[in-house]
This record gives C-alpha cells, structure tokens and sequence, in this order.
C-alpha cells in the first residue's frame, strides 16, 4: 500500500503544480516550500522538533529554513497552498481516474477514521486537518495521512535499532540508493557522513567501501518489517476483498502519479 499511496502524496514535492503554487505564495527554492508545507500542520514551529519528526535531514539544514519561512508564509497560508498544488497535479495526473478515486477514498474513510496516532506527530497533525472536499483532494488527503503515520512509525523502528539520522541513510546509500541521491538532499557534510560510515563500520553493518555487510541487510530488513508491523493495524479496519479492491483500485493513479516522480530518489519510492 506504501508503493501506491505515496506516488499520490509526492506530487506535493515534485509536480510543477505544487511547485508553482509555492512560488506564488512567496516560498520560493525547492526546501522553502517543502519545509513550510511539510512542517505546516505542527503549527509556526521551529527547526527542533522539525528535526525530530523528519529525522533524516541535517539540523543545519532544517534551521536554514525553520522558522523562517513563517515570515514568507503562514503555517494557515502554507496548508493552503500544499492542498492548491497537490489538487491541481493530481487533476492532471488522474484525468480519467477519477471514478476510481472516488470508490478508493470510501474504502480509505475507515482506515483513517479511527487512526491511532498515539507517539506519531505528524500523523496526529495531520489527522487534525479537517477533510477535503472532492475525491481527489480527498485521496491526497487520505494518502498523506498514512504515509506519515508509516513514516512515525519507521522512525520509531530508527531509534530502536540505534541508528541516527544520517546513519541510516549511509546503510540504505550501502543497499539500494546512490549516496548522491541521499546526502545532499539531506544536508548532511562529508564529515558527518564519513563519521556515520565508521560507526556503522564498526557495528559491522557496513564494509570499508560502505556496502550493507550480510549483517547491515538483514538489520535494514528488521527495519522494515517493524515499520509494516507498526503501520498494519489501520489497515485491520478492511475485510480481505476490500483491500484486494483498494490496491486494484489504486494501480493505476499509483503509475500515473509516479509519472511527477523522477527514479532513484530520495524518499526511496521504487519505480513502477
């Protein structure tokens, strides 16, 4: 379900539509307008518990933006203008899925109705956001939603297993992401990855050359299977047929939103 909800929530990075609604709105550069949209349902907070909550960037590169953009734009403004690109991108990408987006969104309403959002901050901000009108919006809505609940969760997975934040991008640039797709999108220099590389080294996760030993795999394996763990019980709120008619249902949005995507990049999203 990850693979086919967050092509649909991703258009708010990688549209042009989305990207354009934020240079209008006076947030211009890629990392104005994704920190100000991102970040907007905590409210005008600062660059800490930004850091926390998206966990992989750089503290010097969440505090280049944070809490400057709120002068620029509003956490109000920016909401609104996440939900104005996000709308406008998929009611290109969808033209004619949109009946399918309308069935999808009344099988997700139970999943996320009820959403335990205890320990998960941006699923819990996110939650708090009244729901959009219109099937495409609202499937923008519902799949945002669960993708940040599964990314609370992941990161909670990070933590457990005693990986930091730029640790854990040098394991996954040793599995299956360039480090060039990785560590400049994350802000992280060259001596906090090369220090991150020893201490994964050491642990023996990776080798001197920085790919996954057998040990690393099976760690970033464990990571995984506590994030499914952590995001099935939601899903627990539809019958088995139900969710075979959802994942049909949402195959064909899924590869025409990837089509805003570029492959690799820096969320891990695999190409279709």
């Amino acid at each position: 379900m990850w693979r086919l909800l967050e092509p649909v929530h991703a258009v708010t990075y990688f549209a042009p539509e989305a990207r354009a609604a934020c240079e209008d709105a006076g947030l211009r550069g890629f990392w104005r307008g994704y920190f100000a949209c991102r970040a907007a349902p905590l409210g005008p907070v600062g660059p800490a518990p930004v850091t926390a909550a998206f966990f992989s960037f750089a503290p010097g590169m969440t505090a280049r933006a944070l809490p400057g953009v709120w002068q620029l734009a509003s956490p109000e403004t920016a909401l609104e203008v996440r939900a104005r690109g996000a709308g406008a991108a998929l009611r290109r990408l969808l033209a004619g899925h949109e009946a399918a987006a309308e069935e999808a969104v009344a099988l997700l309403r139970p999943v996320t109705g009820g959403l335990d959002v205890a320990g998960r901050v941006l699923a819990a901000a996110n939650s708090a956001l009244p729901l959009p009108a219109g099937p495409l919006d609202e499937l923008w809505h519902h799949a945002t939603l669960l993708r940040e609940h599964r990314g609370d969760g992941h990161v909670a997975a990070l933590v457990a297993a005693d990986l930091d934040g730029c640790e854990a991008l040098v394991l996954r640039s040793g599995i299956d992401i360039p480090r060039g797709e990785l560590q400049p999108h994350r802000g992280w220099t060259d001596d906090q990855w090369t220090a991150a590389h020893s201490r994964l080294t050491a642990r023996g996760l990776l080798d001197a050359a920085g790919a996954a030993t057998d040990a690393g795999r099976a760690a970033h394996r464990s990571l995984e299977t506590a994030t499914d763990l952590a995001a099935a019980r939601p899903w627990s709120a539809l019958p088995p047929a139900a969710l075979d008619r959802l994942f049909a249902l949402l195959s064909a949005p899924a590869h025409a939103c990837a089509g805003a995507l570029r492959f690799p990049n820096p969320i891990g999203v695999p190409a279709p």
